[in-house]
């Protein structure tokens, strides 16, 4: 169950990356594209090109006629519901910056209660936000209060904040438990390089010399 959740969590980040990257992608070029064709028009203007003109016209009022207005509304929101999971996928793999100095000097009794405390203290203000915006949530849910661009109901643009701190708070306590059982804590090594160890055990199992590599 928990390998079913953790696949969901992942396929949901990186389905909010790729749609905001497309949208965002899609948007600049557009613009992009009416600056380069409007001074395509007044070239071939210059030109007393009517073919040019006219076609470039046609490329003109074909793409303005593209909205795309709400491409910046859409990707403020799909940061934000990115930003709330991605919160408790770091908590779980532990990808999160914390300042240990003086925890890794304790003794290892008092290490494990401190980190302990930080860990459920960190689910208790996470579940606090949970159960706030789940109120909040339920109070826009009876209002009229819709998103400017896409008129979005705001309830549904705020409902990533009780969800994603319910998980973060999940999150939480799954990595307290396991700590309190095993003594170690999630780590994610910020040098490595997926693929990077497969190519250097390839490359020494290599017959060819070092100068060959």
């Amino acid at each position: 169950m928990l390998r079913i959740l953790d696949r969901l969590e992942e396929i949901l980040i990186a389905t909010l990356i790729a749609v905001a990257t497309v949208i965002i992608f899609v948007a600049v070029v557009h613009r992009y594209s009416l600056g380069l064709l409007a001074d395509l028009v007044t070239f071939s203007r210059g030109l007393e090109n009517a073919w040019l003109m006219g076609f470039s016209r046609t490329l003109y009022f074909g793409l303005r006629s593209v909205n795309l207005v709400w491409a910046q509304e859409l990707c403020i929101i799909l940061f934000v519901w990115m930003a709330k999971f991605g919160a408790a996928y770091g908590v779980r793999t532990g990808i999160h910056v914390g300042i240990d100095v003086l925890i890794n000097r304790m003794q290892a009794k008092n290490r494990a209660r401190m980190v302990l405390f930080g860990l459920l203290a960190g689910a208790f203000f996470t579940g606090v936000i949970a159960t706030l915006g789940a109120n909040f949530v339920y109070h826009m849910y009876h209002t009229d209060a819709i998103s400017p661009d896409l008129e979005l109901p705001m309830w549904l643009v705020y409902l990533a904040i009780p969800l994603g701190s319910a998980l973060m708070c999940f999150r939480f306590l799954q990595v307290a438990w396991s700590f309190s059982r095993t003594g170690e804590l999630p780590h994610h090594d910020h040098g490595h390089v997926d693929g990077m160890d497969e190519e250097a055990e390839a490359i020494a199992a290599s017959p060819l010399t070092a100068k060959d590599h």
